[in-house]
């Protein structure tokens, strides 16, 4: 079934915007008594069905709501210096909002080849992503932030992790979480963290992991990251 993004979606009824009305009607062919999904990006699906197939503002008649629809019993943060190039980044995004993220960070470090992104356009990738993989959560996207400040405002709840390539021998990720934890994990760009910055984060609480044997691409690593946390977190496999 068709997902639509509602964020103030509220009452009986929702109307849907131009852009995707038209979409609806004239692309999807939908008609009068047809049903989509909508979900709010808080964790509620609702199931809509078509009452006013006009195109510039078609009504939709809420007929159910689904709450807390795939809630997630643990919490990852991802906080990644941004790829030189941008559609790297943008990737990633998407990517880990397919699988399972709750909170996305562009970190700004010393060797970051990038010190800025298109946040519009990668929200939008990530709005896209949630309703690709029928998702009712939409994670979290700040604004670039330096590893100085983030390393120094993560609460003390968080399983504090940093991986870098600076040492051999670190534990893997996945002997550091455990299901349920709250997670923050940090990403550096293509030429790593620099050895002072890893030092300002493990004395600060975080603890250094390894994401196995290979040396990855920045992105891939943290494509890898979120990954084993959702699997370490998976019935199956924990």
């Amino acid at each position: 079934m068709q997902i639509f993004y509602a964020p103030n979606i509220t009452g009986s009824s929702y109307t849907l915007p131009e852009d995707e009305a038209r979409h609806c009607l004239r692309v999807l062919r939908m008609r009068v008594g047809d049903e989509v999904e909508l979900v709010d990006g808080k964790g509620n699906l609702f199931t809509g069905r078509i009452a006013n197939p006009d195109l510039k503002e078609c009504t939709l008649e809420i007929v159910r709501k689904a709450s807390n629809f795939g809630e997630r019993h643990f919490y990852l943060h991802i906080a990644i210096a941004p790829t030189k190039n941008a559609d790297r980044f943008e990737w990633f995004a998407e990517k880990v909002t397919e699988i399972g993220v709750d909170e996305i960070t562009p970190l700004l470090c010393e060797r970051s080849e990038r010190k800025s992104v298109n946040s519009e356009r990668i929200e939008r990738i990530v709005i896209s992503a949630m309703k690709q993989s029928e998702k009712a959560y939409l994670p979290t996207l700040n604004t670039m932030t330096s590893l100085e400040k983030l390393v120094a405002n993560t609460p003390v709840d968080f399983v504090k992790l940093i991986a870098h390539c600076n040492e051999k021998g670190i534990p893997h990720l996945k002997k550091m979480v455990k299901p349920g934890d709250k997670v923050l994990i940090l990403i550096g760009p293509e030429g790593d963290f620099s050895p002072k910055e890893v030092d300002f984060a493990l004395i600060n609480g975080f603890r250094a992991i390894s994401l196995g044997n290979s040396r990855l691409r920045t992105e891939t690593a943290g494509i890898v990251a979120c990954h084993a946390v959702n699997m370490l977190n998976t019935e199956d496999f924990s």
